[in-house]
């Protein structure tokens, strides 16, 4: 009972042990039942309305009071279409041909195009079977009676980027933005520490090198490395899964060289902070693989999570990725369409370079 006893108190007076056992259940019972939702919330959608009547107002109105969609936009020509669901913020555009209501009344039909964003094949599906039940269900309620109207609305899908709905185009562009956060935060997360337990932090003090010497001489070799390994997944990525470059092959490097360098300097940070490599480990390890497979928006939709998830995934430098990676390879947009992600992660670059150097001059 001693025993049990000392062991207790040493248990009770580590604040990371009991982090693990009591903090990290309740986190993932926290993120896992908020996060894990295949339901829809306020995904945007756009309008492009050539009749502009009271019929494809109301419908219009029936969509976006269904708790489901949040009209964005309102377009003006087919020509609109292609560049706003490039941007990544609209699920789909709902095209009202000319005439609608006039059609409905002497044809007894009209025709709903819906134009959805199959970059995302779970996502693409679940809005537009919303929507078509959102649909369906007004006009029946024409045949009723209710608006002195009769007809049959007939909606009609088509789909951008993957019009097959393949898996591959959602998965390898996430897969990529996970392992190579992971991997190379986990490379450069033990490289100090392994100094610390290897006893040889004391030549690298004595040495006339600076602090950020230091760090860009422990990052370069795995960033060229990295380089190489980003090389590999692509050329998998097209000959296993058959998933072309849509964009420019250019800049999707340079955007990976941009990440890689992100992830590398993250695992700097970490291997400062911590001072033992099974500590850096767990913190590259479970601290990222979680947050970063459910925040990134790689799986789950982030509009359909709690507002708080939302500004949390924010600080997550694999959510402006993601959405960098699918644009360049499965949409084929450019520099103009992803400028304000690339910025945002040279910034989170630059900042934990920053604080890599100033927690290793203040150890000096």
């Amino acid at each position: 009972m001693a025993f049990v006893k000392k062991e207790f108190l040493h248990i009770l007076r580590d604040y990371r042990t009991l982090i693990i056992i009591f903090g990290l259940p309740a986190a993932q019972i926290l993120i896992f039942g908020y996060v894990v939702s295949t339901d829809i919330h306020n995904a945007g959608i756009a309008i492009l309305d050539f009749s502009k009547d009271e019929v494809t107002n109301n419908l219009t109105d029936k969509l976006a009071s269904s708790g489901f969609f949040r009209i964005n936009a309102t377009l003006n020509s087919y020509n609109d279409i292609d560049a706003i669901l490039k941007k990544g913020k609209i699920r789909e555009v709902i095209v009202f041909e000319n005439d609608f209501a006039a059609k409905l009344t002497h044809e007894g039909r009209a025709d709903v195009l819906i134009v959805a964003d199959g970059s995302e094949p779970n996502v693409a599906n679940l809005v537009t079977n919303y929507t078509i039940s959102i649909i369906n269900t007004f006009s029946a309620s024409l045949n009723k009676g209710q608006t002195g109207l009769t007809g049959v609305i007939t909606p009609e899908v088509k789909m951008y980027f993957n019009p097959r709905l393949e898996s591959q185009f959602m998965f390898v562009p996430g897969v990529i933005t996970l392992i190579l956060i992971l991997i190379c935060a986990l490379m450069t997360s033990v490289t100090i520490t392994r100094e610390k337990e290897l006893g040889t932090m004391e030549v690298l003090l004595v040495s006339p090198l600076k602090p950020w010497q230091i760090i860009l001489g422990k990052v370069a070799p795995y960033f060229l490395l990295s380089i190489v390994n980003v090389v590999v997944i692509l050329l998998m990525a097209w000959f296993v899964f058959r998933l072309p470059v849509a964009g420019s092959i250019a800049l999707l490097i340079g955007e990976c060289m941009l990440y890689i360098l992100m992830a590398l300097s993250l695992g700097i940070l970490i291997s400062t902070m911590a001072n033992d490599m099974q500590t850096a480990i767990f913190i590259s390890l479970i601290g990222l693989m979680m947050p970063s497979l459910l925040l990134s928006g790689f799986i789950f939709p982030i509009e359909n999570m709690p507002k708080i998830y939302d500004y949390l995934s924010l600080f997550m430098p694999p959510r402006w990725f993601v959405t960098i990676i699918r644009g360049v390879m499965v949409k084929g947009v450019g520099l103009a369409y992803i400028w304000k992600e690339t910025l945002i992660l040279a910034g989170m670059t630059t900042l934990f370079i920053m604080l890599s150097a100033k927690r290793f001059k203040e150890r000096l």
